[in-house]
């Protein structure tokens, strides 16, 4: 039971932009399960899955990719024990930011393309901001800004911000310098609200901020797709 609380309280942490703070008790924890089997293992995935959500906000992306791919092969050796489509699901999305943050946008928007049919709820979320990241990061602005606005999402606390990113990034590359101006604010004040001072997304929302107001040019693709 108490290592369960320990899970959830890791989870929270990383998800609001504390992961950093709790980097090592991930470490220890998948030291310290490292060795169970059958569906017990899936918890100790669940912790892997988000020690790569931290890697993604240290911007250690390859890492994170090689975690992410390891987790999947040992996720499709136990689903014939237990339901695993969410974990996942969670770790798919982890690879997308990772490609995204080596600049490898076609591979991030394949996986997100691809897995968004069987998503639900907050996992639908996520992949479709990953998507909209993948966009940008290709200078497709028109379609990053259509499929930001195809649907209202599932709320997530841990994701204020990242549409509203995406969002404005899509439209600060079409020039359109004061509707990118009022989302990226929008998506300042929702990170600001809900999420850790520390949380990566509030640093990236006031870098975009700051070259919309200065009315500089949009940044090469690879940065704005970074937004989000």
């Amino acid at each position: 039971m108490a290592r369960h609380a320990k899970v959830l309280a890791t989870a929270a942490a990383c998800a609001h932009g504390r992961g950093a703070q709790v980097l090592a008790e991930l470490e220890s924890l998948t030291a310290e399960l490292n060795e169970m089997a059958g569906p017990g293992r899936l918890l100790l995935l669940m912790i892997r899955s988000n020690h790569m959500l931290v890697l993604n906000s240290e911007g250690r992306y390859g890492e994170a990719e090689a975690e992410g791919l390891d987790i999947l092969r040992d996720l499709t050796r136990i689903k014939h024990l237990a339901p695993v489509w969410h974990v996942e699901l969670c770790v798919l999305d982890n690879l997308v930011d990772a490609l995204c943050g080596q600049t490898r946008y076609e591979e991030a928007e394949a996986i997100a393309r691809g897995d968004l049919p069987r998503a639900e709820r907050g996992t639908v979320t996520a992949l479709h901001c990953g998507l909209v990241r993948s966009l940008n990061g290709q200078g497709r602005y028109d379609e990053a800004l259509t499929e930001a606005r195809r649907f209202a999402p599932h709320w997530d606390r841990g994701l204020s911000g990242s549409l509203g990113l995406g969002t404005a990034a899509a439209l600060h590359g079409l020039g359109r310098r004061s509707e990118a101006e009022t989302a990226v604010r929008e998506a300042l004040t929702d990170c600001e609200r809900f999420l850790h001072p520390d949380h990566s997304r509030i640093r990236e929302a006031r870098t975009l901020l700051a070259r919309i107001t200065a009315d500089e040019p949009p940044a090469p693709a690879a940065e704005e797709a970074a937004l989000g």
